[in-house]
């Protein structure tokens, strides 16, 4: 286990609009305002991406990941959290559950999303930690851990 104690921020609520893209519009404004690790929540429509919806084989490394095309709109709830990445750019793991008819589709937004019409978004930043993502060489997934340099 890694542990990292830190202070609240500033808290910031979005209203993101129509073609907007997920992770990219929540990094780039996270990128212009100075802020390097948040927790987000966020709720809205989103359609047209792909989420990643498991490994194909959870014995297998690096894993293989599995995708599940999004293309119609969707109903959508998320969550996630917000550190550099390896190049120190702010870099979002968020996952989201996203339902239409009855039916719900559960998984990582990195591979990308398009809203539809509205996505309410919550940022709140948190200050002092000294965690970055980098890069795990058995999974090479981008996982936290402590900020080098």
């Amino acid at each position: 286990m890694i542990v990292s104690e830190g202070r609240l921020g500033r808290v910031f609520v979005l209203r993101l609009g129509d073609g907007d893209r997920l992770p990219d519009a929540i990094e780039d404004f996270a990128r212009t305002r100075g802020v390097e690790a948040a927790l987000v929540a966020a709720l809205g429509g989103l359609e047209n991406g792909r989420l990643v919806t498991g490994p194909e084989d959870g014995r297998t490394m690096p894993p293989t990941a599995m995708l599940t095309a999004i293309d119609a709109v969707h109903e959508a709830a998320a969550v996630g959290t917000l550190f550099p990445g390896p190049d120190g750019t702010p870099r979002l793991h968020m996952h989201a559950a996203l339902g239409r008819a009855g039916e719900t589709k559960t998984g990582c937004v990195r591979p990308g999303l398009d809203v539809w019409k509205i996505f309410e978004v919550v940022v709140i930043e948190i200050t002092g930690t000294d965690l970055a993502r980098a890069k795990d060489p058995e999974t090479g997934f981008e996982l936290l851990g402590r900020k080098r340099g």
